[in-house]
């Protein structure tokens, strides 16, 4: 039967390429039909499920295989061409979102590695879905996205694969069990097997006998598991029998030994019906004595309130004085602080002055030195000058003098040239007296400079007794805002406390007798020995253990009971305000 087949394959590859085509999409055609056909009969004479070992099934996967690789087109690879149904068979995933399931359980399986077992795969479990025909329905719908898998021809492009999708419909009425883990679906030949659909007439009748055979098959394996259910269930309810009885037996004990209980419980309960009794008188007394307590503790609890609130008002008045009082001290504050560092600029400035004028009169001082040296050598140089002048005039006059006694025409010659000589000297004499008197003009200017020097040492004094007074106005600034700054200190100190005391006042409420049943401390149990206690700080329930000390508070006029917290806390609080 092969052999005819691939005769039959090898006879169409004469003829040109659409004829050829054409006949195996018809031969492909009435293949299916076949397949479908014989897989529908058997499936509906047999009347059960059927499983991946069916041959008509395992042939139907084979022909559709087929049918889907006619005409696809061969992918280029790093190995070679591969044909493969899979990609195709992918697109259905993104057309119809119902088909996810199934294409993620395909990629999913263990031992698959080619796209062909993954589609063997996925054809396996749409026919399970009961949905082959749907999904291929809507792979000929978008023929434009099949275009890109497969030329043109091909059995998936024509009227063919409209046919066999109508065929498939007629599938949904066979129900598939199908095992996919385990198979080899990568490596599985895919052959037509012709012997299922070339039968003998006259032997139609042994299909009917053999569906006979599978029902009494059937039949009888399913007896076989109700004897094996049965035997199970007896040896159960044999186990569930000797289970009851040794329970039944262990009840029977309990019940003697409640009776027991049941008895001495009576006894117990006449013992505590009488002691309840007594109980109840004791508790009527006390609670009459405790009502008492609370009036007298609610009247004094109406007193404090009243104090309180005076005390808060009060309080609250302070506490907006002293802020009043801060922000004004925070202004001072930075106005002494503006005028601190406008006086330290100032200082600096006439440090800056005082040291350039010290230089200035230091090098005057070094200039009117020297114009004194100079001035006292010119002044003995023009004396000295002046005193050889004048002897030489009288000796001049006395030659002269003499001259004219002896002759009369030298006394003439004589008379000219003493009278030039005599000019001459006159001459230097006033040039020396101009001179004198630039140098008497000079030490007139440098005694004004003197005087100037003097103003300046005059107005260096005074300008380090400013800043001395500076200084001394900086230290006493300074001072005064070490003050201001222990003013603030305590002032947010009473701000603190004025804090506590409103958070005490807001937030400390009268705890009532029935709201507390333990100590908020030890919580212990209070009962006839153990009595009830208002902390008249906090004002919470504590025992007497826990609430033994006592203080003096701003509310009361004596010393009064606190719990221990409220004890330790006051005592701090005592302590920082005493610092």
């Amino acid at each position: 039967m092969y052999l005819f087949f691939h005769l039959c394959l090898a006879s169409f590859a004469v003829l040109p390429a659409k004829d050829s085509m054409s006949i195996e999409r018809s031969n492909l055609l009435s293949m299916m039909k076949l397949s479908i056909k014989v897989l529908i009969q058997s499936s509906l004479s047999l009347g059960r499920t059927l499983d991946s070992d069916y041959p008509p099934l395992q042939q139907f996967f084979v022909v559709l295989e087929h049918c889907l690789k006619h005409g696809l087109k061969a992918k280029k690879t790093f190995i070679g061409q591969n044909k493969s149904i899979w990609g195709p068979l992918e697109l259905v995933e993104k057309l119809c979102p119902e088909s996810s399931d199934i294409a993620t359980s395909a990629r999913d399986l263990p031992g698959l590695k080619t796209g062909l077992g993954r589609a063997r795969a996925w054809l396996h479990l749409a026919l399970m879905q009961k949905k082959v025909a749907d999904y291929m329905k809507v792979l000929l719908d978008h023929k434009d996205l099949l275009s890109e898998f497969y030329d043109p021809g091909a059995l998936m492009m024509e009227e063919e694969g409209t046919v066999i999708v109508g065929m498939l419909v007629g599938l949904n009425v066979i129900d598939a069990n199908l095992c996919i883990k385990g198979e080899d679906l990568d490596s599985q030949v895919a052959v037509i097997d012709f012997s299922l659909y070339l039968k003998d007439p006259a032997s139609s009748e042994t299909p009917k006998d053999d569906a006979k055979m599978t029902a009494i098959l059937d039949q009888k394996h399913y007896i076989e598991e109700l004897n094996r259910h049965l035997s199970g269930t007896v040896t159960d309810l044999q186990a569930k029998m000797d289970s009851l009885e040794k329970t039944n037996s262990k009840l029977v004990e309990e019940l003697t030994a409640a009776t027991d209980r049941i008895n001495s419980l009576r006894d117990e309960q006449e013992q505590l019906k009488k002691e309840n009794e007594s109980i109840l008188q004791s508790s009527q007394k006390k609670e009459e004595a405790t009502l008492l307590d609370s009036q007298v503790e609610l009247e004094t609890y109406k007193q404090t309130r009243q104090g309180l609130d005076e005390m808060y008002n009060v309080v609250w008045k302070q506490y907006k004085e002293e802020k009043r009082i801060r922000q004004e001290l925070e202004r001072e504050l930075e106005l002494q602080v503006g005028l601190k560092q406008e006086m330290e600029v100032a200082m600096r400035l006439l440090e800056k002055d005082t040291h350039e004028k010290q230089d200035t009169l230091a090098a005057l001082r070094l200039q009117l030195d020297q114009v004194k040296t100079l001035n006292l050598q010119m002044f003995h140089k023009a004396q000295r000058e002046a005193e050889k002048k004048q002897e030489e005039a009288v000796q001049l006059e006395q030659k002269m003098s003499e001259m004219e006694k002896q002759s009369p025409f030298l006394s003439c010659v004589s008379r000219l040239g003493l009278e030039n000589e005599l000019r001459t000297e006159k001459e230097q004499r006033q040039s020396m007296q101009k001179a004198l008197q630039r140098e008497q003009d000079n030490s007139v200017e440098l005694r004004t400079q003197l005087q100037q020097l003097q103003g300046l040492h005059a107005e260096l004094q005074d300008l380090k007794q400013e800043k001395q007074q500076l200084q001394q106005m900086c230290e006493q600034q300074e001072q005064a805002l070490q003050e201001m700054g222990l003013h603030l200190s305590q002032s947010k100190l009473k701000m603190e406390d004025f804090k506590e005391v409103n958070k005490a006042l807001k937030g400390h409420a009268w705890l009532k007798d029935d709201e507390a049943t333990h100590c908020k401390q030890c919580q212990k149990e209070f009962s006839i020995s153990r009595r009830k206690h208002h902390c008249r700080n906090c004002g919470d329930i504590y025992c007497n253990s826990c609430s033994s000390n006592e203080l003096a508070l701003p509310s009361y006029p004596r010393p009064v009971r606190v719990c221990d917290v409220c004890h330790s806390l006051l005592l701090q609080r005592s302590s920082s305000t005493g610092s």
